[in-house]
């Protein structure tokens, strides 16, 4: 079983299976790059990123999985209205990970959003780039 890839599949399973006021399909990728003109659709991609183990206590592990949703999609016009929107589904999707709680195995322990979209994709491609860092946690014998 390998934990951090069902964990991060768990998540695009509960992604997909939900309706967010911006229609997309998430994806479980490990290298998340596209091309500028495919970016004209909404892109969610769920990607592993990083894991701790710590002893919980006597004969109990702790697995603190790190987990990234990427949201991305060209700008028609960059206007703040469009902009907003997207930030908007940023958090929709945040509120959906906390309120659903378990992916698989694995309990949300907390989602962080810094910063909430680059400025160097804004910018220079015209791009909205959103990362939400997930940390699900799971405990094992």
């Amino acid at each position: 079983m390998a934990l951090i890839p069902d964990i991060a599949q768990a998540v695009v399973v509960a992604l997909n299976s939900h309706m967010f006021s911006q229609p997309f399909t998430a994806a479980r990728a490990y290298w998340p790059v596209f091309d500028l003109k495919d970016m004209t659709d909404l892109h969610v991609t769920v990607v592993p990123k990083g894991v701790e183990l710590t002893t919980a206590g006597r004969g109990l592990l702790q697995i603190d999985a790190q987990i990234d949703i990427g949201i991305q999609k060209k700008l028609a016009g960059g206007d703040n209205t469009e902009i907003d929107a997207l930030v908007g589904l940023v958090q929709e999707i945040a509120e959906f990970v906390r309120a659903t709680g378990r992916f698989g195995g694995a309990a949300w322990v907390k989602t962080e959003n810094t910063p909430i979209y680059s400025q160097e994709h804004l910018g220079e491609l015209r791009q909205f780039t959103s990362v939400l860092t997930l940390t699900l946690r799971v405990m094992t014998a």
